[in-house]
Protein backbone atom coordinates (compact mmCIF):
# COMPACT_ATOMS: atom_id res chain seq x y z
CA UNK A 1 0.00 0.00 0.00
CA UNK A 2 1.38 3.39 -0.97
CA UNK A 3 1.39 6.48 1.21
CA UNK A 4 -1.27 8.99 0.20
CA UNK A 5 0.13 12.33 -0.96
CA UNK A 6 -2.37 15.14 -1.43
CA UNK A 7 -2.35 17.18 -4.62
CA UNK A 8 -3.30 20.88 -4.61
CA UNK A 9 -6.23 20.31 -6.99
CA UNK A 10 -7.73 17.60 -4.74
CA UNK A 11 -7.84 19.63 -1.52
CA UNK A 12 -11.34 20.29 -0.16
CA UNK A 13 -11.39 23.35 2.09
CA UNK A 14 -13.88 24.09 4.87
CA UNK A 15 -14.57 27.27 6.78
CA UNK A 16 -14.27 27.29 10.57
CA UNK A 17 -15.21 30.00 13.06
CA UNK A 18 -13.32 30.26 16.35
CA UNK A 19 -14.49 32.33 19.33
CA UNK A 20 -11.52 33.82 21.21
CA UNK A 21 -13.50 34.81 24.32
CA UNK A 22 -11.50 34.02 27.49
CA UNK A 23 -8.98 31.85 25.61
CA UNK A 24 -5.23 32.27 26.25
CA UNK A 25 -3.46 33.79 23.25
CA UNK A 26 -0.90 31.00 22.82
CA UNK A 27 -3.45 28.18 22.95
CA UNK A 28 -5.65 30.00 20.46
CA UNK A 29 -2.74 30.62 18.09
CA UNK A 30 -1.43 27.04 18.17
CA UNK A 31 -4.82 25.50 17.41
CA UNK A 32 -5.65 28.01 14.67
CA UNK A 33 -2.22 27.39 13.10
CA UNK A 34 -2.91 23.65 13.18
CA UNK A 35 -6.17 24.16 11.25
CA UNK A 36 -4.47 26.48 8.74
CA UNK A 37 -1.76 23.84 8.14
CA UNK A 38 -4.35 21.09 7.71
CA UNK A 39 -3.07 18.92 10.55
CA UNK A 40 -6.62 18.19 11.67
CA UNK A 41 -7.25 16.26 8.43
CA UNK A 42 -6.20 12.69 7.57
CA UNK A 43 -4.97 13.97 4.18
CA UNK A 44 -2.26 16.21 5.69
CA UNK A 45 0.78 16.52 3.45
CA UNK A 46 3.67 18.75 4.59
CA UNK A 47 4.56 20.08 1.13
CA UNK A 48 0.97 20.95 0.10
CA UNK A 49 -1.31 23.56 1.65
CA UNK A 50 -4.16 21.28 2.79
CA UNK A 51 -5.48 23.66 5.45
CA UNK A 52 -8.88 25.23 5.91
CA UNK A 53 -10.12 28.81 6.23
CA UNK A 54 -10.40 30.18 9.78
CA UNK A 55 -12.42 33.13 11.08
CA UNK A 56 -11.42 34.31 14.57
CA UNK A 57 -13.97 36.53 16.34
CA UNK A 58 -13.96 38.43 19.67
CA UNK A 59 -10.20 39.02 19.76
CA UNK A 60 -10.79 41.90 22.20
CA UNK A 61 -11.63 39.25 24.83
CA UNK A 62 -8.47 37.14 24.44
CA UNK A 63 -6.44 36.78 27.65
CA UNK A 64 -2.82 36.38 28.70
CA UNK A 65 -1.99 34.24 31.73
CA UNK A 66 0.45 35.06 34.49
CA UNK A 67 2.29 38.40 34.37
CA UNK A 68 2.62 38.47 30.58
CA UNK A 69 0.48 41.61 30.25
CA UNK A 70 3.06 43.60 32.21
CA UNK A 71 6.27 41.75 31.25
CA UNK A 72 5.82 40.76 27.58
CA UNK A 73 6.65 43.30 24.86
CA UNK A 74 6.02 43.47 21.14
CA UNK A 75 9.22 44.81 19.56
CA UNK A 76 9.97 45.84 16.01
CA UNK A 77 12.72 47.78 14.29
CA UNK A 78 11.88 50.65 11.93
CA UNK A 79 15.16 50.53 10.00
CA UNK A 80 16.41 53.87 11.30
CA UNK A 81 19.13 54.51 13.85
CA UNK A 82 17.61 54.15 17.33
CA UNK A 83 14.43 52.90 15.73
CA UNK A 84 13.61 50.05 18.09
CA UNK A 85 9.95 50.36 19.05
CA UNK A 86 8.36 48.38 21.84
CA UNK A 87 4.82 48.17 23.17
CA UNK A 88 3.65 46.28 26.24
CA UNK A 89 1.13 43.55 25.50
CA UNK A 90 -1.60 45.03 27.72
CA UNK A 91 -1.63 48.16 25.52
CA UNK A 92 -1.30 46.11 22.34
CA UNK A 93 -4.30 43.97 23.27
CA UNK A 94 -6.35 47.09 24.09
CA UNK A 95 -5.53 48.91 20.84
CA UNK A 96 -4.81 46.20 18.24
CA UNK A 97 -5.94 42.82 19.54
CA UNK A 98 -6.46 41.53 16.00
CA UNK A 99 -2.83 42.33 15.17
CA UNK A 100 -1.59 40.51 18.28
CA UNK A 101 -3.53 37.36 17.33
CA UNK A 102 -2.28 37.53 13.75
CA UNK A 103 1.37 37.84 14.86
CA UNK A 104 0.96 34.89 17.25
CA UNK A 105 -0.54 32.65 14.56
CA UNK A 106 1.94 33.74 11.89
CA UNK A 107 4.83 32.87 14.19
CA UNK A 108 3.56 29.28 14.39
CA UNK A 109 3.33 28.76 10.63
CA UNK A 110 6.19 27.68 8.32
CA UNK A 111 8.55 30.46 7.24
CA UNK A 112 8.33 29.82 3.50
CA UNK A 113 5.98 30.27 0.53
CA UNK A 114 3.49 27.72 1.91
CA UNK A 115 3.34 29.62 5.20
CA UNK A 116 2.62 32.87 3.35
CA UNK A 117 -0.17 31.07 1.49
CA UNK A 118 -1.61 29.71 4.76
CA UNK A 119 -1.80 33.06 6.57
CA UNK A 120 -4.00 34.44 3.76
CA UNK A 121 -6.73 32.01 4.86
CA UNK A 122 -6.97 33.63 8.31
CA UNK A 123 -9.62 36.29 8.95
CA UNK A 124 -9.59 38.12 12.30
CA UNK A 125 -12.29 40.39 13.77
CA UNK A 126 -12.38 42.28 17.09
CA UNK A 127 -16.09 41.65 17.73
CA UNK A 128 -18.59 38.96 16.83
CA UNK A 129 -19.68 40.39 13.47
CA UNK A 130 -18.05 39.15 10.26
CA UNK A 131 -18.93 39.26 6.54
CA UNK A 132 -18.37 35.52 5.89
CA UNK A 133 -21.83 34.13 6.67
CA UNK A 134 -22.31 33.10 3.01
CA UNK A 135 -19.50 30.53 3.41
CA UNK A 136 -21.49 28.80 6.20
CA UNK A 137 -18.59 28.39 8.64
CA UNK A 138 -18.66 25.57 11.18
CA UNK A 139 -18.03 26.35 14.83
CA UNK A 140 -14.67 24.94 15.96
CA UNK A 141 -14.48 24.30 19.70
CA UNK A 142 -11.05 24.85 21.20
CA UNK A 143 -9.89 22.30 23.77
Amino acid sequence: MNTYMAKPAEVVRKWYIVDATNVPLGRLASQVASILKGKNKPTYTPNVDTGDYVIVINTDKVILTGKKKEQKYYRHYTGYIGGMKEVRYDKLLEQKSDFAVQKAVKGMLPKNSIGRQMIKKLFIYKDSTHPHSAQKPEVFNLY
